[in-house]
């Protein structure tokens, strides 16, 4: 199996340019900042998952591809590569996440993680994939309140209108962790749907996108994911106090990790961030083979 990863440097200044040139909405600093952990990412996979075939980080440009990067062994994606030109420039994820399965080379199973999500603990093949089925967890809501989460519901909405299913009050809503993907799956399910995928995409988030969610509720409803989180543990970055989360990564106690960014102040970000470093410099101190 494979790992896909997304990631985007906004303080990359060629990036901004385009950002302002393209769009009139704000820059949102939590969608966008980083955080410099992206390396722990790696040293992660290469410790915990070395059952990994390959490893693909998809970005916007070359301008993103971060200097230590070993190119030999991570195969760089840009978005050009993969995302329908109508669609580019793009500061919205959902159109990214939609098209990943038209990597060159990518395996029929592969694990779809942000670039906030962190294995910390050995991890096993079967935590992810079981007898040719993802394994992630699936909850129900009722309210779509924000953006979101209405997002959410247009996916769960279409993936049950093509399976022939009655639509429900409620909608799916996958655990927020890496996700397993099969790309037969999700390629059957563009396919059927490129007209309104298409068409519900949009430079920057909207309430009218879809998002990959689409193709895991698809594939849950057609009986190719087994219900079962994932072990792992959220932080939002907003709530957590720093002394916590140094604890936690240098004595983890689930699987993965998610490191949610949120609204910060500048010093409270700098606070966390320098936290974080340290942190997973203690706890993964040595090169990956993914870095120079």
């Amino acid at each position: 199996m494979d790992i896909v990863i997304t990631y985007v440097n906004g303080l990359d200044p060629i990036w901004q340019q385009e950002y302002a040139k393209h769009t009139n909405t704000p820059i949102l600093e939590k969608r966008f900042r980083d955080w410099g952990t992206l390396k722990y990412l790696f040293r992660g996979i290469e410790t915990n998952m070395p059952f990994i075939r390959k490893v693909h980080l998809v970005v916007s440009g070359e301008s993103q591809v971060p200097k230590w990067l070993n190119r030999e062994q991570v195969n760089v994606v840009l978005h050009k590569d993969i995302i329908p030109a109508q669609l580019l420039p793009t500061f919205n994820c959902n159109p990214i996440e939609m098209h990943l399965h038209n990597i060159a080379d990518l395996d029929e199973e592969y694990i779809y993680f942000n670039d906030d999500i962190f294995p910390l603990l050995p991890c096993q093949p079967t935590d992810f994939f079981r007898n040719g089925k993802g394994v992630l967890g699936m909850s129900h809501h009722l309210l779509a309140w924000d953006m979101f989460k209405k997002i959410c519901r247009n996916s769960d909405r279409l993936a049950r209108k093509i399976l022939g299913l009655k639509p429900q009050h409620r909608f799916l809503r996958p655990q927020h962790t890496c996700q397993p993907m099969l790309k037969s799956e999700i390629k059957a399910v563009y396919d059927r749907l490129e007209k309104e995928i298409l068409g519900s995409m949009t430079t920057t988030r909207s309430a009218k996108n879809l998002n990959q969610y689409l193709y895991l509720d698809y594939m849950y409803l057609n009986g190719k994911i087994i219900n079962e989180r994932l072990s792992k543990k959220h932080f939002s970055v907003g709530w957590v106090s720093a002394g916590k989360l140094r604890k936690f990564i240098e004595r983890p106690t689930h699987k993965l990790t998610c490191i949610n960014d949120v609204h910060l102040s500048e010093s409270r970000y700098t606070e966390l961030r320098t936290t974080l470093i340290e942190a997973f410099e203690r706890s993964m101190p040595n090169k990956s083979k993914y870095e120079i």
